[in-house]
């Protein structure tokens, strides 16, 4: 979002100035701010975003409505089929992101099935890992807390990673040409980031991609960021009354490129990501 300033005679006249994306067209929409920038002018930001983002969350919400009409439907059997369906589908995804060799039918072999493939046992145990913490948030509701976080950590990485397993950092750590911040500040940012989440009221799918952007930016522990990462936003989703998000392997190239777009532009991918994924329930 963009001050723009106009000259008329000898008069500026200022306007804010967003662009937006519908379909495959980029929109450049405008609001009249008047002869000089107003103090309140943050305001006016955030109320000129929830009237652009009015139709989007629209939708958000007709996906929300149509998933648990759906989801109420299904017996409990049925439910239970679906969740593992979905954990599999989510696991071998989330794993193969941070260079798990587990494909997709394995990762079905190993939690359906129970059956080892001759795979590294690190990524078959944190398969099996994963699946039973992501099972495990599905099924029982707590509060986002540093703690929480800590425990999903220590769950998947405790048997592969141990010595790293469950602690935030305590060393500087770099992911690619991105530097996360000094170790001596992950828990005060990472207070913040528990405080944001707990007490934002905004729309639950735009708190995910906020609350997954700036988690993956403290980058808090060694090794494992990206799996608890994605399993923070869709436990808001979730018990939000959203379904999940997926992000698919083999479209990873446009999730990290989102990540160096900064947070508004990772917000916009994640957004139109999952419109994209859950198009079917806005018919």
């Amino acid at each position: 979002m963009k001050i723009r300033q106009r000259i008329k005679g000898k008069k500026a006249y200022y306007y804010l100035e967003h662009s937006l994306r519908e379909g495959n067209r980029v929109i450049k929409k405008e609001k009249y701010l008047g002869t000089k920038i107003p103090k309140n002018i943050d305001e006016i930001k955030e109320g000129f975003i929830r009237e652009l983002k009015s139709d989007l969350y629209k939708k958000l919400e007709k996906i929300k409505k149509h998933f648990q009409e759906e989801w109420k439907k299904l017996p409990k059997s049925i439910k239970e089929k679906e969740l593992e369906n979905i954990s599999i589908a989510f696991t071998y995804n989330t794993n193969a992101i941070e260079g798990s060799t587990i494909t997709l039918e394995e990762t079905r072999e190993i939690i359906h099935d129970k059956i080892a493939p001759n795979k590294p046992l690190r990524d078959i145990k944190e398969t099996e890992l994963h699946n039973k913490i992501f099972l495990v948030m599905l099924n029982k509701k707590e509060k986002i807390t540093n703690s929480l976080l800590l425990g999903w950590h220590n769950e998947i990485f405790g048997q592969t990673k141990s010595d790293i397993a469950g602690k935030f950092r305590d060393y500087l750590v770099r992911v690619g040409s991105y530097l996360a911040p000094d170790w001596q500040n992950v828990k005060s940012l990472m207070n913040k980031l528990i405080i944001f989440i707990n007490n934002s009221g905004i729309n639950p799918v735009e708190l995910a991609a906020r609350s997954h952007y700036r988690f993956e930016s403290i980058h808090p522990f060694g090794d494992g960021n990206g799996r608890i990462g994605r399993l923070l936003m869709n436990h808001i989703l979730w018990y939000a009354n959203y379904p999940i998000l997926v992000i698919e392997y083999k479209k990873r190239k446009s999730y990290y490129k989102a990540f160096r777009k900064g947070e508004e532009g990772f917000v916009d991918y994640f957004l139109r990501r999952y419109l994209a994924v859950h198009k079917k329930r806005l018919k």
